[in-house]
């Protein structure tokens, strides 16, 4: 396709793999109006959507010159039934080459790809304050969808307490589908192929946690009469990520704060930032449930399980990551740190198909939040 002297085409590893990882250093992501992340791909700039089913990158070329990319993918998610979705995802422009329409045309060649491959609905996730992103879908038709919040938790030097009441099991991934797609198969956007995800190698495990004294037996659908489970994915695995133009009183709390930690007793619980200025792997949780009066305490008790698996099984996570539906009342039971969470990003949808599809999607805009399952593999 071109425009000009532009050409957007199919990614190609032997010839764009050092071009779109010099892209990604010169992008900034995260919010606009606080610090830049920037991502290290470890020589995979398709690492983030090689494990989903189907998926593309295309790139932009201007005079030979690699000037922007976009990556999507393809699933079957539970929507108003189940639904064949597209996910664009990894939009960048080079920054001197930005309002000249170049990510326009990424995203409508990406879109071409999804309506050849029989796509329902197209869906996109960004910062809100992000005005550039958001600006280019709604001119694209694109809607407000949802608004998660991203929880984002540190991972300090000391291992949390582990409570003598509680129970904590790991599934083993068959047990963790069926109970998945038993108390979850009804949340927006959970994955037709979660048994792939379960079964991947990036996946750690699946746990849950309920008083001990009780019993789990999944078999004979009996289970605790409360209980709560989550999933973690290794994203450090992937890619990697670094803090650049944060504010010098980040850089100094973060070197006072572990210093402060080593001399001050254990008993005053004080928090020590890890150190974000060198690259640093991140652990994601997904699939949160609870069920029972006492499900809250029980997933706490897990979040802080995931914060000593971190310190435990890998030596550069420095933080946990989830992202939960903005009404969904689990986010009170997460630990995070306000200044490093998202309290509301943004998901824009779009009908890619008839005047139905579109008003599914005025009715899905209207209608209450439901609880929404986010896949790792789009993180």
């Amino acid at each position: 396709m071109r425009c000009g002297e532009l050409l957007i085409r199919s990614y190609d590893s032997h010839i764009d793999r050092a071009r779109v990882e010099d892209l990604e250093r010169r992008c900034e992501v995260g919010p606009a109006q606080r610090v830049f992340l920037f991502t290290d791909t470890l020589g995979d700039p398709i690492c983030r959507i090689r494990n989903s089913p189907m998926y593309i990158m295309l790139v932009a070329e201007l005079d030979n010159e690699l000037v922007g990319v976009i990556q999507g993918t393809i699933k079957l998610v539970t929507l108003h039934n189940l639904t064949k979705v597209g996910y664009a995802l990894g939009l960048r422009v080079a920054p001197l080459h930005r309002r000249r329409g170049i990510g326009l045309r990424l995203v409508l060649k990406l879109e071409e790809w999804f309506i050849g491959n029989d796509v329902d609905y197209a869906y996109m996730a960004t910062a809100k304050d992000n005005e550039a992103s958001v600006s280019l879908f709604m001119k694209l038709g694109y809607v407000n969808f949802r608004t998660p919040a991203i929880l984002v938790n540190p991972v300090s030097h000391r291992m949390y307490h582990s409570s003598s009441t509680v129970e904590i099991k790991k599934l083993m991934a068959e047990e963790a589908e069926v109970v998945y797609r038993r108390f979850m198969s009804s949340m927006e956007f959970f994955p037709d192929d979660i048994d792939s995800i379960l079964r991947c190698k990036l996946n750690l495990g699946t746990w849950v946690a309920y008083p001990r004294g009780e019993s789990w037996d999944y078999s004979n659908g009996q289970f605790p009469s409360s209980w709560a489970m989550l999933s973690v994915w290794n994203s450090g695995e992937l890619f990697k990520l670094r803090l650049e133009k944060a504010p010098i009183s980040c850089f100094i709390y973060t070197k006072s704060s572990r210093l402060m930690a080593k001399l001050v007793p254990s008993c005053f619980k004080l928090r020590d930032m890890p150190d974000f200025f060198h690259p640093f792997g991140f652990f994601f949780v997904y699939g949160l449930h609870r069920e029972g009066q006492a499900s809250g305490k029980l997933m706490r008790t897990l979040c802080k399980f995931v914060h000593n698996l971190a310190i435990k099984s890998s030596e550069d996570c420095k933080v946990i990551v989830t992202e939960v539906g903005g009404g969904d009342r689990v986010k009170l039971h997460i630990p995070h740190w306000e200044f490093l969470s998202c309290p509301a990003d943004l998901w824009c949808i779009k009908s890619l198909k008839n005047e139905e599809g579109t008003q599914h999607v005025n009715d899905l805009t209207k209608a209450p939040p439901r609880t929404l399952f986010v896949d790792p593999r789009e993180v």
